[in-house]
């Protein structure tokens, strides 16, 4: 392989690196516009707590119980945020969302 060779694969890698990493660790709502308010969302899906995108249930990313309910994530980056701290994302004064 030539050094020309060589560079483009390594940005290839490198922007795949990125993409795996947005896609695991961000929630994806971003790009689909999917953030919105908390609570049930319409066709019998939920919404994520943590960033308001809709869930289907049946192919969340993740599901977690607390308090008796389950609730259901679209990434396992949401998943992980709400499992630190469900009450911050539970908070009935609208707070949520992507904190740091």
């Amino acid at each position: 392989m030539d050094i020309e060779s060589l560079k483009s694969l390594g940005w290839l890698l490198l922007w795949g690196a990125a993409f795996f990493a947005m896609m695991r660790f961000g929630c994806g709502a971003h790009g689909t516009g999917g953030h919105g308010g908390h609570g049930r969302a319409g066709a019998g899906g939920t919404r994520d707590p943590v960033c308001g995108m809709e869930v289907n249930p049946h192919n969340a990313a993740a599901s977690f119980t607390h308090g008796g309910q389950t609730y259901y994530f679209c990434s396992a980056g949401c998943h992980d945020r709400f499992a630190r701290e469900p009450e911050k994302y539970l908070a009935p004064t609208g707070q949520g969302g992507h904190h740091g």
